[in-house]
């Protein structure tokens, strides 16, 4: 039986030498050996598509989805030009994945308000504050015109937010579905209005009390009682 080695051929790169008399003790170190990028940060080959991701989302927190380059991404990460491209194919592909990463966080942030508090206006306040924190996937999650929509995981990701964000709205009495597009409207609408600047600075500074507010006004509106109508006041003759 031939023994191999391990070697080192250049950043990020390894492969097996033949021949070697070194014994079969060193080939273990396969198993856990690490690359190192060109930027010194090491990691797993396993975890590449993730190295990848979390680049991508760095790029859009400093410069936005226009200026997104697979090339500088690849530079980034201290990777071939080639390996963005293997695993997402290209840059609609990676927006894509981008994209269900943050429905996927969204869903799991939703999720555990309401499980915390069983308070509906506190899943639209986690919504604004995913917004303001997690900007890069919001930013990008709401644009389909950047990724493929039919993408199955995509797909899958976005329905388990809409679950997250529309299932609450079934303890409501009536028109739950109307109700939770009207909390959806109302927190989105919000969150892309201060992100943009838009709104007055002393509400634009705090954008998840501002939801807490706005939030309020919303189901006071539901609770509030029905006036009674005014009688008519008869005509004299």
């Amino acid at each position: 039986m031939r023994d191999f080695v391990l070697t080192n051929v250049g950043p990020g790169c390894f492969r097996f030498l033949a021949g070697s008399h070194l014994g079969n003790a060193y080939l273990p170190a396969y198993n856990a050996a690490v690359a190192t990028s060109e930027n010194g940060r090491p990691y797993h080959h396993g975890d590449l598509r993730r190295v990848l991701l979390e680049e991508a989302v760095a790029s859009l927190r400093e410069s936005g989805p226009a200026a997104l380059s697979l090339r500088d991404l690849a530079r980034q990460a201290g990777v071939s030009h080639a390996a963005p491209a293997h695993h997402f194919g290209d840059k609609r592909g990676l927006l894509t994945a981008v994209a269900a990463e943050g429905f996927r966080r969204l869903s799991a942030s939703l999720g555990a308000t309401y499980e915390a508090t069983r308070d509906f206006a506190e899943v639209g306040v986690a919504y604004v504050t995913f917004a303001v924190e997690e900007r890069p996937y919001f930013d990008v999650m709401f644009r389909p015109d950047l990724y493929d929509p039919h993408d199955p995981e995509l797909v899958a990701a976005r329905s388990a937010s809409g679950a997250a964000l529309y299932g609450p709205a079934a303890a409501l009495p009536e028109t739950p579905l109307e109700a939770g597009i009207a909390a959806w409207s109302l927190v989105h609408g919000l969150a892309t209005l201060g992100l943009a600047g838009n709104l007055p600075p002393e509400v634009g500074g705090d954008l998840p009390a501002a939801a807490r507010q706005v939030t309020g006004y919303l189901f006071q509106a539901r609770e509030a009682p029905e006036r009674p109508a005014k009688a008519k006041k008869k005509k004299k003759k």
